[in-house]
C-alpha cells in the first residue's frame, strides 16, 4: 500500500517493512537479531530459528522492491549476548547473498548495548537522525524540526474483534502529523497497542496484506 510521508510516497509492505521508491530504500525497524539466543543463554526457553525466519523475511522485502539501500532504524542487534556463533554465521552468509546491498544502520538503545555489527558486515553506523529528503530516520519516535519522523522502539500493534476470545493483536505502521511508526521487523519481538489519536493513520499488516484501519 503506497501512502504518503512528509511529502515522500512511502510503501507498505506486509513484510513489516517500508520502502522509499524515490530513493530505492528500505525501512527496517527493530530486528532484533540474536534477541532469541540472547534468551537462551539466560536460561529462558524459547524456540530456535527466529534469525533465520528475520533474515528470509528481509529477503523477501528486498526482492519485492528491488532495494539497493536498506536503513535498519534501530535494535539491529537485541544484546551483546547475541553474538553467537550460529547467529553471526547466519547473518554472514545473508550477506553474502545481497553483497551489492548499501547498509544503514541509525542506532537505538539496543544498539548501545550489544555494539556496533562487524565490519564484515559493511554495515555504515550512524545516530539518529539520518536526513533522507524530507524525511528524518530516526529510532525513538519524537519530532525533528523540519522533517517528518519515521521510527521504530515502539513495536506498534492494534487489537481487532469484540469479545477477548475473538481478538486478535496485529502489527501496524501507526502514522501521526509529525511522526510515524513502523512496526518491530524481528521474528521474535513483543508489540505494543497504541492509542489512535485524532487525525493519525493506522495500517495493519494482516498475513501477506496491509490494510487501511477504518477511518484512516
Amino acid at each position: 500500500m503506497d501512502v504518503e510521508a512528509g511529502g515522500t510516497v512511502l510503501r507498505l509492505l506486509p513484510q513489516r517493512a517500508a520502502y522509499l521508491p524515490e530513493h530505492r530504500t528500505l525501512l527496517v525497524a527493530d530486528a532484533h537479531i540474536g534477541k532469541a539466543v540472547s534468551f537462551r543463554r539466560l536460561g529462558v526457553p524459547v524456540p530456535g530459528g527466529t534469525t533465520s525466519e528475520t533474515l528470509q523475511r528481509l529477503s523477501d522485502a528486498v526482492a519485492a522492491t528491488g532495494a539497493l539501500h536498506i536503513v535498519f532504524l534501530g535494535d539491529l542487534l537485541h544484546s551483546a549476548r547475541s553474538r553467537a556463533a550460529a547467529t553471526w554465521a547466519a547473518v554472514a552468509h545473508w550477506r553474502e547473498a545481497h553483497a551489492e546491498l548499501q547498509l544503514t544502520l541509525v542506532r537505538g538503545n539496543h544498539d548501545s548495548h550489544a555494539g556496533d555489527p562487524p565490519p564484515e558486515w559493511g554495515v555504515r553506523c550512524v545516530d539518529e537522525p539520518l536526513h533522507l529528503g524530507g524525511l528524518a530516520l530516526c529510532h525513538h519516535p519524537q519530532p525533528v524540526a523540519g522533517a517528518y519522523v519515521l521510527a521504530g522502539h515502539i513495536h506498534p500493534a492494534v487489537v481487532l474483534g469484540g469479545r477477548a476470545h475473538q481478538r486478535l493483536r496485529l502489527p501496524c505502521f501507526h502514522l501521526g502529523a509529525e511522526v510515524g511508526v513502523l512496526p518491530a521487523f524481528g521474528a521474535f519481538t513483543g508489540m505494543h497497542v497504541m492509542a489512535r489519536g485524532a487525525g493519525e493513520r493506522v495500517y495493519v499488516v494482516a498475513g501477506d496484506e496491509v490494510r487501511a484501519l477504518p477511518g484512516t
